[in-house]
């Protein structure tokens, strides 16, 4: 069964970069562009992964989280944090709202896809 992706991204050039990847990867992959339609689209019809930016509209990342984590439906939703940004209190401030993986903006092809398999990996278990 095909793994499903919901990537929450609102900068173009990354949507259509990652989309092309992740399908390209053998994911359905579905785009939010907003942080609270990320996080209705998430919590309608849970995806195996999160892509999450954190520098989103109407909801940053971080607030997305938050609210991921405090439902019991999607407490275990493998997420993957990506942001341009990367200092350690970003990276700390994304592990205390519940990321499972941090990778930093720009990021390399190989990295993002394994990153993601991963969780994917996870989530069948």
């Amino acid at each position: 069964m095909t793994k499903r992706v919901l990537l929450a991204e609102d900068e173009p050039n990354i949507v259509e970069s990652l989309t092309f990847l992740l399908e390209r990867a053998g994911f359905d992959v579905t785009v939010e562009t907003n942080g609270r339609l990320a996080l209705e689209a998430a919590m309608a019809d849970l995806p195996d992964v999160l892509v999450l930016d954190v520098m989103l509209p109407d909801l940053d990342g971080y607030e997305v989280l938050r609210q991921l984590r405090a439902d019991r439906r999607a407490e275990t939703l493998p997420v993957l944090m990506l942001t341009a940004k990367g200092q350690r209190e970003d990276r700390e401030m994304a592990l205390k709202c519940g990321a499972d993986l941090f990778i930093t903006k720009p990021f390399a092809n190989a990295e993002i896809i394994s990153a993601v398999n991963k969780l994917a990996d996870r989530r069948s278990d």
